[in-house]
């Protein structure tokens, strides 16, 4: 049985050759038939540096939140469990299905939706936006268009806090998903807003995988 992973980076190839760079997610989630099991990468658990990050933050309730890319739900879930306002979108129609099969019952606000045109009025309006690997799975100038529309949801004063793997620069470049490297996740700060937290770690896999966890504040 071929590895997931490979078979994956095959569809994706397959849709980026057909013009359609985005258009796998679909048929990547369509093709786990509801089974979450079939997401190989879902951890099927919150983000444990994000809930570490926002318990220390009593702050976030009653706050306006959106998880970019939000896959099956787990970080969405844990942000409105503190309190939190959460609108979680997926461009995946049945990745979105998966969630509300998962939190039949949830107040997160699950919404089909494209990074790359979302609703006017999302610009500007929220007080947490939380990245999670979305734009390592981007290639070329997709990850600087994708880096400027997760900026672009920031209100002013507001936190965006991103999650992803990392690599040295020059590094990996065969690599899919594609890591950031710090130039990259610096783009966040060229977008204005400036870098109140940056951890560079390695997870607990064997062998580990570097990873960033970094917070940005766009200025009041």
């Amino acid at each position: 049985m071929e590895n997931p992973k490979n078979s994956t980076q095959r569809l994706a190839k397959m849709y980026a050759d057909s013009g359609d760079p985005n258009g796998w997610f679909e048929e990547f989630y369509s093709r786990a038939d509801g089974d979450i099991h079939k997401v190989y990468w879902a951890d099927l658990k919150p983000n444990p540096l994000l809930l570490d990050w926002i318990e220390k933050h009593p702050e976030l309730l009653g706050k306006r939140a959106i998880t970019i890319g939000c896959g099956l739900g787990d970080d969405a879930e844990i942000l409105m469990q503190h309190g939190c306002r959460v609108i979680a979108f997926d461009i995946s129609p049945s990745a979105i299905a998966m969630c509300r099969h998962r939190y039949p019952d949830s107040a997160v606000d699950y919404r089909v939706a494209d990074l790359f045109n979302y609703p006017a009025e999302w610009q500007l309006g929220f007080d947490l936006v939380y990245e999670c690997n979305t734009i390592q799975i981007l290639e070329g100038q997709s990850r600087i268009q994708a880096l400027k529309a997760i900026s672009d949801l920031v209100a002013p004063g507001g936190k965006i806090i991103v999650s992803c793997r990392s690599r040295k620069k020059g590094e990996q470049l065969d690599s899919f998903p594609l890591p950031l490297d710090r130039n990259e996740i610096d783009g966040f700060r060229r977008t204005g807003c400036s870098e109140v937290y940056f951890q560079a770690y390695d997870d607990d896999q064997d062998p580990p995988v570097p990873h960033y966890f970094a917070v940005y504040q766009r200025p009041v």
